[in-house]
Formats: structure tokens, sequence, C-alpha cells
């Protein structure tokens, strides 16, 4: 074993936590006399109604995360792969409202979704060019991974193995489902959908008959008669719940994640898993995002931010540290938290490099990273690029890089290629969410007394002196100012020179802004 291998047995990293939870799963399989057979799969689900949004991303980088963790813990003891399905066999139940030419879809509702024509007229189906989307999204990110096609997997005869032996457990499944149905629904429900011969159409009907020997189930179609047809080569697909228990059965699936919403189903899709005759994967269950108001973030409400939303304002990397950090916990997702994410990300970066080995695989650039962590970390904080902007009212990268330069004199838009994106960020998401709420206010007695206090100091101070400095200086004004909380004297010089309550160091917003413009600020702040 290599020293890095060795420490993941002990990380508490919940990638790590995971890692080690599949490899007791691998090792049981073995020593029950059912090792693994091929890659260790770690796969994701995708449902093509809609586009890939952030839910997506989050299930897909969390589990490179766990794979990239048990790659390291086993030491290359497996292969693994991650595989991306979409359930394109899907009956359409509603026509999205944004596409092309809605009414044109209309005819063909229920129908799988790789059987509807594409609206954007550039693929062979709805399900296909949804399919592309997917594909097109993770490629963007440089995620590892094999796309799967339920359709594709449903009439290639890959499935069939499985589909012939949940027919042959018919009664087992249904024993299983039953219990959770409404009276209704259980006198109607099949776990096969089986797909119209005359309409094409995805049914919900009961079974009339089902022959396991012959591999055939019998149903009423929708003209009225009764059909007979196999359950193979694409004539069927499983309800939802069965599906997922046999799709794990099927692709030999070892480790999947999916939010609290699928919670209380999971021991449903594990049951009919093992009715299948194969071991459930290593399950991970994570909560779902809220959004401001504290309600759960819903697609149909649109009430979240979107992985474009965020990649207008914040690099990847914030996006992938938002994912990484306490999965299992209720986050609120809005436009407020990427500055925090983004900065939480720097600080990371800056203190991997003369981190131990131990803490290394603790810290969440090397998950965000796979463990190839970049060199080099901005030597200026977005809060502060946020405040520069706001003070200088900057409109381009090139106004902010005289600030910067000036600050840190070897810092350039070639060595600091990230520096220079997140200026470009800063200025884009002070312009759209910064500016706009803006409330200057003007400041009491004592507030005045103490700024044009600071405002003469800063002005007698000849060339540049550094944050801590500045800082330093700030407090000694406060306290000579007699501020009982010096908290309430930095929030006064935030509220009143940039409209706004909170903001980072005053010493480091100082220095980089300039000791002299920084007096002149309070000055022209006071005057006002």
């Amino acid at each position: 074993m290599t020293a890095l291998s060795t420490l993941a047995e002990s990380a508490k990293a919940w990638p790590f936590e995971q890692a080690r939870a599949l490899l007791k799963r691998l090792e049981n399989m073995e020593r029950a006399g059912k090792p693994k057979q091929g890659p260790v799969v770690f796969e994701t689900g995708y449902g093509p109604s809609g586009l890939p949004h952030i839910g997506t991303f989050g299930e897909v980088v969390r589990t490179t995360m766990v794979r990239t963790a048990f790659e390291t813990l086993t030491d290359g003891k497996y292969e693994t792969k991650l595989i991306c399905v979409s359930d394109d066999m899907d009956g359409m139940r509603k026509v999205p409202p944004t596409v092309p030419n809605p009414a044109d879809l209309e005819p063909y509702m229920q129908m799988p979704l790789t059987a509807v024509p594409d609206p954007f007229g550039t693929h062979e189906s709805y399900g296909a060019h949804m399919g592309a989307r997917l594909c097109a999204f993770l490629d963007s990110f440089g995620f590892d991974y094999e796309f799967k096609s339920a359709t594709q997997l449903y009439k290639s005869g890959a499935f069939d193995e499985a589909l012939l032996r949940a027919l042959e457990k018919f009664d087992e499944i249904m024993a299983v489902m039953l219990p959770t149905l409404g009276a209704e629904r259980q006198a109607t429900y099949s776990p096969f959908l089986p797909i119209s011969p005359s309409t094409g159409r995805v049914l919900y009907v009961p079974m009339k008959a089902t022959d396991a020997k012959a591999g055939t189930i019998t149903f009423e179609d929708e003209d009225g008669t009764d059909v007979t047809i196999p359950v193979t080569g694409g004539n069927t697909k499983l309800q939802w719940k069965p599906d997922f228990g046999m799709r794990w059965a099927a692709l030999g699936v070892d480790f999947e994640m999916f939010g609290k919403d699928h919670q209380d189903n999971a021991p449903i899709y594990s049951k009919i898993c093992k009715i299948l005759g194969s071991q459930p994967p290593q399950q991970y269950v994570y909560e779902l995002f809220l959004d401001e108001k504290g309600e759960k973030i819903s697609k149909t409400k649109g009430n979240g931010i979107s992985v474009e939303d965020w990649l207008a304002y914040a690099p990847q990397e914030s996006l992938s540290l938002f994912q990484f950090q306490k999965p299992r916990v209720a986050k609120k997702l809005y436009f407020d938290v990427i500055p925090k994410a983004v900065d939480e990300y720097l600080t990371f970066l800056s203190k991997y490099p003369d981190e131990e080995p131990n803490r290394q695989i603790e810290n969440p650039v090397w998950h965000i990273h796979s463990g190839k962590v970049p060199t080099g970390n901005p030597p200026v904080s977005f809060a502060l690029l946020l405040n520069l902007v706001s003070a200088a009212n900057t409109e381009t990268k090139d106004q902010l890089w005289d600030f910067i330069t000036r600050y840190a004199p070897d810092a350039n838009p070639h060595t600091n290629p990230l520096l220079d994106t997140l200026a470009g960020y800063a200025i884009r998401y002070y312009e759209d969410f910064v500016k706009p709420t803006k409330v200057y206010r003007a400041p009491d007695e004592k507030e005045r007394a103490a700024m044009e206090d600071l405002a003469e100091r800063l002005s007698m101070i000849e060339g540049d002196a550094d944050a801590e400095t500045l800082q330093n200086l700030t407090f000694e004004i406060g306290k000579a100012h007699e501020f009982e909380n010096l908290r309430d004297w930095f929030k006064a010089l935030y509220e009143v020179l940039l409209g706004q309550s909170q903001g980072p160091r005053f010493g480091g917003f100082a220095a980089l802004y300039g000791v002299h413009e920084t007096a002149r600020l309070i000055k022209n702040a006071l005057a006002r």
C-alpha cells in the first residue's frame, strides 16, 4: 500500500467514509463467494424530460469524489467506471413549455421520450436531444463517465436477463410493491409497463396473464384487444421503483447516491435488487437545496439558481466546494452564497501546499481536483475585489488591475489567470447584485469624528502601508473614539463609505484601494 492509501484508511472526509463502506461491501461479497466481476460501477441517473440542472451536476461531482477516494483507498486494486443513465424510455407526461412549437408534441403524450420527435430538429428524437445535452453538459466540466440510454439498454438486450428474472419473480415483486400503494392503484398495478403495439404509448395497465417460461405478458391494448408480447427487446419497461432495483442488478451497480426525496423508496429498490439475485449497491442519501426563503428548490417553481447562473459569477471550483460541504445538511442555494463560496475555495487552496499529507486529503480542494490540486493562489480575495469595484466604480478588468498591481506588484493576468477571471466575475456580480441594493447613510456625530480622524491619519502616511498596519490603525482609532463594540465601528465604515453593512477586513481593502485613495473616499463620503 502507498502512503496515501494508508492515510485514506482513517481520513474523515465523507467521500473516504463512503469509499471504505464500499470496499467493505466488496470484501463481504468476496467472503460470500461472490467476488466482484469487472469494474466497480458508480452510477448516476438523469431524467431527460428537462435540461441538466444543478442537481445533475451535484450528483456527478459528488459521485466522482467518492470514486476518486475509493481509487486512492484501494491503490488501484479495482478498475472503476462511472455510468450516467438517461431514463429516456419514460413516457412523456407533459409537453415542456420551453420547446419550440409545443403543440406539435401533443400527439406524442405517453410515448417514450426516444419516440417523440426532436422539436429542436437536431437529433432523431427528443430523448436523444436531451441525452446529447447531458453529455455536452458533463463534458464541459471534464467528467470521466459513460453515457447509457435506457432505451438502448432495454432494446439491445442488456436488460433481458434481468427482465426475465423479474417476470419469474413477478409475484414477489408485487408483494413488495402493493403494500406501498393505495387501494385504487393496487387494483391496476403491474411492475411491467408494456409499449402498446398499436399506439406506441407506455401503458399503465394490469396484467391479464404472465408466462415466465415463454417470457411473455398478456394485457388489454388501447384498442380493446388482448395482446401477448415478450417482456424483452424493448417491448416493455419497468415502473420506476422496480426499474431502479432492476438496473442495479442488470448493470452490477456498486455505488449510487440520490436525494432525500428517494430515501423512503430506497428499501424498495434494494428489495427488488435482492429478489433479482444481486447485492444492492452502497447508497448515500444527500439533502436537497433550499431557496433563500427555506423552501425546497423546484425546477417547476423556478425558485433556485442554475449551474449557468452560478458560473456567470464564479468559477466551477466554488460550485464544487458548495456541493462538497455538508451534503447531508439542507443548505440555502441562492445568489448571496456565491461570494462566500469563492473565498472559502481560495482559503482552502491557499492552505493546501503547507499542510501535512494527512490534512491535505481532508482539504476540500483535494476532492474538488481529484487529488491534483493546482498551484498558485490569488493575492486578493473575491470579497475585496467586490469592494474595490464598489469604491473605484471600475467597469473593466484593466481598471481593476491598476489597483491590484499596486497592491501586489508581481501579479498580472498571465501569471494569475484565476485572479484575472475573478476580476471579471466581481464586476459582473457587483453590477447585478451589489449595486442595486446599496444604501448609503450619514454617520452620527461619534462616527463622523472617528472617520475624520482616520482620514487625517491615512493622509499623513507616506507611500504605501500593508494591510495589517492599516487594520491596526483602524482598530486604534475605533478604540480611541470609544466604540464599545468595534464591529459597530467597522460596520459604520462600510455603510457610510460603500453603502453596505459588511465587507472584508478594512485594512486589506485600504491597502488594495490605496492609502490616500481611501482617505479621499472617507472625506468625499463625509462631504456627501
